[in-house]
């Protein structure tokens, strides 16, 4: 086996880890608050708007997950074509998702931690969609270069993670508060990259840049969060719904 074919071989065995352990992170974060609420007995949704939100999400977990085994059963055609859906679903789910936060910081919701404002906390969400912009706006102009196309599309999973694991229920973990639902994703970015370079040899720049950006946005937010300049920011795009 070549190196260049073994490098294939460990990116789809880890595609394929990650197609799994996506939705199922999803799921144990929010299934008592979404998916099995009914049988948890959780409160009803706030609005239409915040059920739309979780469909779409759970779309595109969905669609990551078929789009990689698109690519590991060698079906590139179909995969790219499903590719110009994931530009109309990744534009909705921009749209809904500024609604849902700036609802819910103008309006508050169940998910704001109970001592952080609600306009104030609306600064995670919105960076979460801001990221995911900026990373799959990447992936999608680097779809011709495979390597940092996959790369990208990780880091948009790897994105939408702080919301479910914050949310899985186990005390302990909720306890650490940002140091659990921050630091895990930045701890699996850094092994990714770690990984992708011993198999390649060579670091893959792109990833490099988006990772680092990623988790460089985690402290940046919080610091931004409780100034007066985030909430003049938020008073005034608040003012819209």
């Amino acid at each position: 086996m070549t190196n260049s074919t073994a490098v294939r071989s460990f990116d789809r065995r880890l595609f394929a880890i990650v197609a799994v352990a996506f939705p199922l992170l999803v799921l144990a974060g929010f299934a008592r608050t979404y998916y099995l609420k009914l049988y948890f007995g959780g409160p009803a949704l706030p609005s239409l708007v915040v059920h739309a939100h979780g469909l779409l999400m759970t779309a595109w977990v969905g669609l990551f997950a078929t789009q990689v085994w698109l690519i590991s059963s060698r079906r590139v055609r179909v995969h790219q074509r499903l590719g110009y859906a994931g530009i109309g679903l990744a534009a909705l789910i921009v749209l809904v998702g500024l609604l849902t936060a700036l609802r819910a910081g103008k309006y508050g919701s169940p998910s704001t931690p109970p001592d952080v404002p609600t306009i104030v906390f609306m600064a995670v969400p919105l960076f979460d969609l801001v990221m995911f912009s900026l990373l799959f706006g990447g992936a999608v102009y680097y779809r011709k270069r495979p390597v940092a196309h996959k790369s990208l599309m990780l880091l948009t999973a790897i994105n939408f993670l702080p919301p479910a694991v914050g949310r899985i229920p186990v005390a302990a973990l909720q306890n650490l508060g940002p140091l659990w639902f921050f630091g895990f994703p930045s701890v699996l970015i850094l092994l990714c990259l770690f990984i992708d370079w011993r198999r390649r040899g060579q670091l893959n720049y792109v990833f490099l840049a988006g990772g680092l950006l990623l988790i460089a946005s985690y402290p940046i937010r919080l610091a931004v969060m409780g100034t007066g300049a985030w909430l003049r920011f938020a008073s005034w795009a608040t003012s819209f719904v």
